[in-house]
């Protein structure tokens, strides 16, 4: 069944996502290529001389709103081309063209006029192409050629499957985030790190540049007015003292804003005063902190998927309009699972106040039914070195190469969320390997948050939480034996309720069945009533409730896939989570 959710029924293909995509990082140059473009699927590595028709970008062809609703198959090429026209005097004498991709799943080359400016291997994560040397004086054609192994191979692919079901979703493919282009002086900034240090009262600014070109010029200013000012050498990290400091808090997500000048550029950004940590409550129970307090991790998992666009929001409003719902059912926290996001919805948590649990995407061959299957019944525990990597997936050094390589890069690109709180580099045994090493890894790469290095299953006693998955059973605070670590319930619930006329499909997957919205209410109160609040009193400190929206066979969403509609009142959902909140620790 065709699910169009209300952004998507009412979706302009001249206006598709024209928001400008890096609000972390922001100039003033912007063009926007989404849109219209000229596609093909072709069996072999040439580009076709006609293509099949169009499609609207950044719209996988999978999806509904791509207007193709075609699956782009292992061995197949899926072309993309357009005309590239700059605006008079967008591009000055002596800058440069930067090209940028938000994500394009799998593998990519680009060309511009018929030469190659670049690619990227991996379907998550930007990339830039400079296309200032190939650009033409007057007609320019940009072309893009994708190939996606989707489950058949070694690379990250979250829930992808060809043949999809149950917790397994439909593979798609392609540009799924903005593609826009900027001009930028020769020297120009390439990031800025910021770096808050509550203790301290200040923010560490490292500006990073093209070259090593002098000073960076860094003002920070609250409400609009300026509050300091420090001067930056490019490449070294620089502690500005922050008067009359504000914190950040889902209860007040006060946001500074920061300019950084380098010759010609000019950058904005901004940063929230908060920090995150683990700490003792007054009974000496290991807890999450939020700015030196313990604070409970209210949380919803969220997929990210759209009923028609699948990874792609319709519209920037659609995804404010998820996080928006969730804080207003009382929610302070989103798992972020198995994807990440375009910068735009980090932004959104960022100003709105939700925190974020940041999953690693998933990856490997196939995983044994062992490790990902048996231990939602059973308390099986497999160890995820040497040998045993294979049952996960793991075997390929080359694979195991790729994920740490990407893991890095995810660090790196959303190392300035201010809502970022948590790692989770694995889920349920997919594609996980050494997670205790990784989880130092990670615990090394960004000292400032927490670490859940294997979210639900096979724990190797690494990372700063004990995380746990219950579906099938009745949940019970497990002894520590000497575990030190945070507990927190990962995931749980999976209520499901199928509304008609706004399921995906005849199948019908969660994990208890109802058959009424009062029946769902009244088992959604009962079991946080009797298990989770109990819980907390013991040291529980997070909880995950599974899930925010339906997705395809799931039905076990808070909203249904279209969102379209909330499932149980919400005045029984903010209750239960007031309650969950104001637990006293």
């Amino acid at each position: 069944m065709t699910l169009l959710t209300p952004w998507g029924a009412t979706l302009d293909a001249e206006r598709v996502l024209p928001e400008y995509p890096r609000p972390q990082f922001a100039r003033d140059s912007y063009l926007n290529l989404n849109g219209r473009w000229e596609y093909a699927i072709t069996g072999s590595p040439a580009e076709p001389e006609r293509y099949d028709g169009e499609i609207i970008v950044p719209f996988s062809p999978e999806s509904v709103l791509s207007g193709v609703g075609r699956q782009l198959q292992p061995g197949e090429t899926l072309w993309y081309r357009r005309p590239l026209t700059l605006p008079v005097g967008f591009h000055a004498a002596g800058s440069r063209l930067l090209l940028h991709f938000g994500a394009v799943d799998q593998t990519c080359q680009v060309y511009l006029n018929g030469v190659a400016v670049g690619g990227h291997t991996g379907g998550y994560l930007p990339f830039t192409c400079d296309i200032t040397d190939a650009l033409g004086e007057d007609a320019n054609v940009l072309v893009v050629a994708v190939q996606d192994d989707s489950d058949t191979g070694h690379h990250s692919r979250g829930k992808q499957r060809l043949r999809r079901g149950g917790i397994w979703y439909t593979a798609q493919s392609g540009i799924w985030q903005t593609v826009w282009v900027e001009s930028v002086p020769a020297v120009h900034l390439r990031s800025l790190t910021l770096t808050p240090l509550l203790d301290e009262r200040c923010v560490e600014v490292t500006a990073h540049a093209t070259a090593d070109a002098g000073d960076a010029g860094i003002r920070i200013l609250a409400d609009g007015i300026a509050v300091a000012e420090a001067t930056a050498p490019v490449g070294v990290a620089v502690r500005i003292p922050i008067p009359e400091v504000r914190q950040w808090s889902p209860e007040d997500p006060f946001l500074y804003d920061v300019t950084a000048e380098l010759g010609a550029d000019r950058v904005r950004s901004y940063f929230g005063m908060r920090s995150f940590g683990v700490g003792l409550d007054g009974d000496g129970v290991p807890r999450l902190l939020l700015n030196g307090r313990p604070y409970f991790h209210a949380g919803i998992l969220d997929q990210g998927y759209w009923s028609d666009g699948m990874y792609t929001a319709p519209s920037d409003e659609a995804m404010i309009a998820d996080i928006a719902t969730m804080k207003r059912l009382g929610f302070t926290m989103l798992r972020k699972h198995i994807k990440i996001e375009p910068l735009r919805w980090y932004h959104h948590c960022d100003r709105l106040g939700m925190l974020v649990w940041q999953d690693m995407v998933n990856g490997g061959s196939g995983y044994h039914p062992l490790v990902v299957t048996a231990p939602a019944v059973t308390p099986l525990r497999l160890p995820d070195r040497g040998r045993w990597r294979r049952w996960f997936g793991r075997a390929d050094a080359g694979g195991r190469d790729r994920f740490r390589a990407e893991l890095r890069d995810t660090v790196e690109h959303l190392r300035n969320v201010v809502s970022l709180a948590v790692w989770v580099p694995f889920n349920e045994g997919w594609g996980q390997f050494d997670a205790a090493r990784i989880a130092r890894d990670v615990a090394e790469l960004d000292s400032t948050r927490t670490v859940d290095h294997a979210s639900g299953w096979h724990d190797q006693g690494g990372g700063d939480l004990r995380s746990l998955h219950v579906y099938f059973r009745r949940f019970r605070v497990p002894r520590r034996r000497g575990d030190r670590r945070v507990l927190v319930l990962s995931e749980y619930g999976g209520y499901n309720l199928r509304v008609d006329g706004h399921a995906f499909s005849r199948k019908d997957f969660g994990y208890r069945r109802y058959r009424s919205a009062e029946d769902l209410a009244e088992a959604f109160t009962r079991l946080h009533t009797e298990q989770i609040v109990p819980a907390i009193r013991a040291g529980l400190s997070a909880t995950v409730y599974t899930q925010l929206s339906d997705v395809e066979d799931e039905l076990n969403g808070l909203l249904t896939y279209d969102r379209r509609v909330v499932k149980l009142p919400e005045e029984v959902v903010r209750q239960v989570n007031e309650r969950l909140r104001h637990q006293r620790f």
